[in-house]
């Protein structure tokens, strides 16, 4: 069955987490996706550690089937490869600060003007607009701005941050949702656009439960650990083996059941408890009722009670014990690929499934400069051109070695 973005050209000029992010989603819908690398090494995750046979690990997750070319945009020539490049693309994704393709004759409204049909995806840590536009973003700056530091971790602690960079790979599925909106668009119009998102915007964006609760009573809410700001109990709990789960019992419905199956039915009638909203206000007091309780039995002995009543729950599980959920594996959440360098090695599977036209982790990441040569013949350039590139330092060989 054909991938549903089969056809479409994407050249990406992104490093690091976000960029690539974006375009590892769309190269595993089907999409070509060119990878230009700058010379000295190319994308900087490529030296992230751990590595497999010398190859970073999350370089290999993040650019698994797509093509890598390297040119120096510092050089005029490099440059008029770009435009080559481009005219031929249906998507531009960059990730350097707003203004830098600009000063460079590479931005979007110049390269737009060329090519009315041509999509350009910008992320940037603040956006291409705004007082903050020129500063410099990471995942823990946007993460520590939007707020989202503030509500995560147990209350008394020190701010944390969550364990995933959730800015960084939330950001570029902003960016890539943004990109399929404008083909949408662009379908009905032949017009293309420019698409702009930020670090900063999208745990902003997550922000949803904590914003209403701002928005409607001017309450701050902090860190609550596991806990939910509207609904009780929702929580993490510990069995008597110290092992930890969570469970969602804050429907009223739910909640009645529990009572009963922990043994304790007056709770439902206790005026500190009856509705969500009573159970909210007293959210210190029901945990201190449950605690106890929860504390009698091993986690796991409590996990099939609550599954055989219904009741939402799940153990706290650490990455390893999530990948070997039966139910991972049986969603192809975890991919075997071989990679010239690395050999067999595992990458993340596609979280979303579609009928029809389903995506599918086809390839293994590029090895520097890889398809150099064969991207710029696409373009027209002779052998000689392409040697005399590879000369300059623009193209570099398809291997470096650490």
């Amino acid at each position: 069955m054909p991938a549903a973005l089969e056809g479409l050209r994407v050249v990406d000029l992104t490093e690091n987490l976000a960029g690539p992010f974006c375009t590892m989603i769309l190269v595993d819908m089907g999409a070509e996706v060119i990878k230009v690398e700058r010379p000295g090494g190319g994308d900087e995750s490529r030296r992230f550690p751990p590595f497999v046979q010398g190859e970073g690990a999350g370089f290999l997750t993040l650019h698994r089937g797509k093509k890598s070319m390297v040119l120096d945009l510092k050089d005029a020539r490099g440059r008029e490869a770009l435009r080559r490049l481009v005219a031929r693309a249906d998507v531009l994704v960059e990730a350097f600060r707003p203004g830098t393709l600009d000063r460079l004759g590479l931005g979007p409204a110049e390269l737009r003007g060329t090519d009315r049909r041509l999509i350009v995806c910008s992320l940037s840590g603040f956006g291409q607009t705004g007082p903050y536009r020129d500063r410099g973003g990471y995942d823990l700056i946007a993460q520590a701005m939007s707020g989202l530091m503030s509500v995560t971790g147990e209350p008394g602690r020190p701010p944390a941050k969550c364990g995933f960079p959730l800015s960084d790979t939330g950001c570029g599925m902003w960016a890539a949702i943004g990109i399929l909106l404008a083909l949408v668009a662009r379908e009905r119009t032949g017009e293309g656009q420019h698409v702009d998102a930020s670090l900063f915007e999208t745990p902003l964006s997550w922000s949803v439960w904590h914003a209403a609760r701002y928005f409607a009573t001017g309450e701050v809410v902090g860190p609550m650990g596991s806990a939910h700001p509207s609904g009780a109990p929702y929580q993490a709990f510990q069995g008597s083996d110290g092992e930890w789960f969570v469970l969602s019992a804050n429907a009223q419905r739910l909640w009645e059941r529990f009572c009963r199956l922990i043994g304790r039915p007056e709770l439902t009638a206790d005026p500190r408890f009856v509705a969500n909203a009573d159970r909210v206000s007293h959210r210190e007091a029901l945990v201190a009722e449950l605690t106890p309780i929860l504390r009698k039995r091993p986690a796991a002995h409590w996990l099939g009670a609550l599954e055989s009543e219904g009741i939402p729950a799940a153990p706290v599980n650490r990455l390893d014990q999530a990948f070997a959920e039966p139910q991972a594996r049986a969603r192809e959440m975890v991919v075997e690929l071989d990679h010239p360098v690395a050999g067999r090695h595992r990458v993340l599977g596609v979280p979303v499934k579609l009928s029809a036209t389903p995506g599918a982790v086809r390839a293994a990441a590029p090895t520097y400069g890889q398809h150099t040569e064969e991207v710029l013949r696409t373009l027209g350039y002779g052998a000689e051109e392409i040697r005399a590139l590879q000369g300059s330092g623009e193209a570099v060989p398809q291997e470096v070695r650490r």
